[in-house]
């Protein structure tokens, strides 16, 4: 075993570190995206399933799919120099941005609806406030 390989942590010391919960980790396990080794029925994470949890978890923050993720783990393994992963990561950001900007534009649209239906329903209600008080003084 590497250093990498020697530094070993438990399913809740590794969940701790990452500020996540063991089940999070099981899930991913279960999706085959990370194996941690096993003593007796424990499991343990070296540091490059630490790693591992943490592009996978950064993936998720950014909106990637769990396939996306999956391709660039398996093209980090098989590419040493990282050229074709660092390619596909360009395109499904480049992507992903074109998705965000789409869901900007969509937002600002639907504030600004928001905000004018807020103003139309304020004006009534004082048009509705000004009659009442006038027939009261």
């Amino acid at each position: 075993m590497d250093q990498a390989e020697t530094e070993l942590r438990g399913i809740q010391e590794t969940a701790d570190a990452l500020g996540i919960t063991t089940r999070t980790l099981r899930f991913y396990e279960d999706r085959g995206l990370i194996a941690p080794h096993r003593i007796g029925t424990a499991r343990v994470y070296t540091r490059r399933e630490m790693a591992r949890m943490q592009l996978i978890l950064r993936g998720k923050r950014l909106g990637f799919s769990l396939r996306d993720i999956r391709e660039f783990l398996d093209l980090y393994e098989a590419d040493p120099q990282h050229v074709e992963q660092m390619r596909a990561l360009a395109e499904r950001c480049r992507l992903r941005i074109g998705e965000l900007e789409k869901q900007q534009s969509a937002l600002l649209q639907t504030l600004g609806e928001l905000g004018e239906i807020e103003q139309q329903a304020l004006e009534r209600i004082v048009a509705h406030v000004q009659p009442a008080k006038r027939a009261a003084g």
